[in-house]
């Protein structure tokens, strides 16, 4: 059974109308084998059908007649029996307005009964290995609201590739190793010593981590070591500090994102890349590849040369690439310390060649913006293709708003709002709701007020009310009646003829179309505005046409479609990771 009902009235729509123009020409009333690509519509005044083809306009040159004749005479040779479609009519300068019938009401309500939570279901990823890897905080701290954008945009991203067809693989990529991890532990060392000698005895570094999560950690560290590592070299000393701190945060932040409904495949760590020798590896072979050179005791990456390449070959003209501000970047600094940007380069080779994703989808913030090209160029520097396999969804700041002010220390801690602070103060449910409101390329107002409201202005509240409302509707006709919900083909959908009811269920075949552009734009916060417009066609349907009636045709009609809808709106939820609850 087709899941995709609008792709499915579409088609038949072209069907139609090619199958006409071909009966006309065998007739000789149009001339015979004109190439016509005339658009399928869905316009949005429903008086003009739920289906439009200017296929007379664009074949009006070709066929040499004026559009409306071209169109009358479509319409002479057209059947509609046993398709989608009760009628044809001609309008305006040609366009031929198709009108939705019976048989394809009835077979939304019967898509949706089969595919249940996995409705709206495809193809289209045919298997391809996908790796979305999100969030990747730094160990150093607690995770903050930033991250939490991240988590749910990069977790409803893969639910959604999932339930297009992908194979996919959460990653969440740990930086336990390089400049961070070192700026830690300097840190720690400094409130580990300032514990034992004093404050004024010890300067804290002006470029340190200045979080109470700092001095908590040095306190536990000296609780359960004491004082003896004041007298061990400082490297002994950071190291033992940075590997304490590391045991101490991950956990954290593991039980941080669990609760808040994360879960990954693998927690990568950046350390396995230097230890297993993976980064000069990759170094090499980009060396091989004729891509590095050394300057002042350092390896450089030619990445001027990369990203002209890359950018020429993407349509770019030698005129613009010279315009352009490039320069290359260091690999391993003359202390033979590898930067950031080389480790990334590893990383990414080993998603798409160790590993073999056919695609790596990272989720950033806005602030990575100048380092995407650059990853990229040095990707295709080793022949894989990095400015299509790599694919980066930049993601704006989240404004955190209370009484209408920014918010950005916690009440409670006086620190910078961390996710655990925030889902102490609302639930996960508004949490992954509002954090996944909007494009990813939009900031989010996240309103904390509005988050606890138990009002319709309140969108999570808004649609889980509709579910919760749907379930007591269902239960209530269920037991007053002494019926069940009726299968789809026990239904006769003729009978839902009234606006709200047919607005209802075209919301609902609009689901899987939703889900591919959610997919294909990589923005799943296109499944939320879905969900806010399905309640709202919902509560407008609830509140025009009553379910328990005299007719126990139309009555059953009507419960079967409250049901499907409860069905839709549960699996959107779902892939959100939002719950959808049957009281309220």
């Amino acid at each position: 059974m087709c899941e995709n009902l609008i792709q499915a009235a579409r088609e038949q729509v072209s069907a139609l109308t090619r199958s006409a123009y071909e009966k006309a020409a065998a007739a000789g009333l149009l001339p015979a084998g004109a190439e016509i690509r005339g658009q399928v519509d869905i316009p949005k005044d429903v008086s003009h059908g739920d289906y439009a083809t200017s296929f007379a306009m664009a074949g009006a040159k070709v066929l040499g007649k004026p559009p409306r004749e071209i169109a009358q005479i479509l319409m002479d040779h057209m059947t509609l029996e046993g398709t989608y479609f009760d009628k044809v009519e001609m309008a305006g300068p040609g366009f031929l307005n198709f009108t939705l019938g019976k048989r394809w009401f009835s077979e939304v309500l019967a898509a949706v009964e089969a595919g249940g939570l996995t409705y709206g279901k495809s193809d289209e990823g045919k298997g391809q290995k996908v790796m979305v890897e999100f969030v990747s905080a730094n160990p150093t701290g607690p995770m903050h609201i930033g991250n939490a954008r991240g988590g749910v945009l990069g977790d409803a991203l893969s639910s959604v590739l999932e339930r297009l067809g992908y194979e996919v693989w959460r990653e969440f990529y740990v930086n336990d190793a390089g400049n961070q991890v070192h700026k830690f532990a300097v840190s720690l060392d400094a409130r580990y010593r300032q514990l034992i000698l004093g404050e004024e005895a010890v300067e804290f570094p002006a470029d340190g981590y200045q979080g109470e999560d700092i001095r908590e950690l040095a306190q536990d560290f000296r609780a359960q070591q004491g004082d003896s590592w004041l007298e061990k070299s400082e490297e002994e000393r950071q190291e033992a500090l940075a590997q304490f701190g590391l045991k101490a945060n991950l956990p954290r932040m593991q039980e941080d994102l669990r609760r808040y409904k994360v879960e990954y495949d693998k927690w990568f760590l950046e350390s396995a890349l230097h230890e297993s020798g993976y980064v000069k590896e990759t170094m090499d072979l980009l060396t091989k590849a004729g891509w590095t050179y050394e300057k002042d005791g350092a390896l450089w990456l030619n990445t001027t040369e990369l990203l002209k390449r890359k950018y020429l070959s993407e349509g770019k003209t030698p005129e613009q690439v010279e315009k352009l501000e490039l320069k290359d970047d260091v690999l391993c600094r003359s202390n033979g310390f590898y930067t950031y940007f080389a480790v990334d380069i590893a990383y990414h080779r080993n998603k798409l060649e160790e590993r073999g994703f056919q695609t790596a989808i990272n989720v950033w913030g806005a602030d990575h913006h100048g380092h995407v090209h650059r990853l990229q160029a040095a990707l295709d520097g080793l022949g894989l293709d990095g400015s299509h396999r790599l694919i980066i969804v930049l993601m704006q700041l989240v404004n955190l708003l209370q009484d209408g002010q920014p918010v950005r220390m916690s009440k409670r801690s006086g620190k910078a709002i961390a996710l655990h602070d925030l889902l102490d103060e609302v639930s996960v449910d508004a949490a992954r709701f509002f954090f996944n409101e909007s494009k990813p390329t939009s900031p989010v107002d996240f309103d904390l007020d509005l988050a606890v409201r138990e009002d319709s202005e309140n969108p999570v509240y808004y649609v889980q009310y509709a579910h919760a409302r749907i379930c007591s509707m269902v239960s209530k006709v269920v037991e007053a009646s002494k019926i069940s919900v009726p299968a789809a083909g026990e239904v006769d959908a003729g009978l839902l003829r009234e606006p709200e009811e047919l607005a209802l269920l075209k919301t609902i075949a609009r689901f899987p179309e939703e889900l591919k552009l959610a997919g294909r734009e990589l923005d799943p916060s296109q499944v939320n505005r879905y969900l806010v417009a399905l309640a709202g066609d919902f509560h407008r349907f609830y509140n025009s046409c009553r379910c328990m009636v005299d007719d126990p045709a139309i009555q059953a009609a009507r419960l079967k479609l409250a049901d499907t809808t409860r069905s839709v709106l549960a699996n959107g939820l779902n892939l959100i990771g939002v719950t959808a609850p049957e009281k309220m």
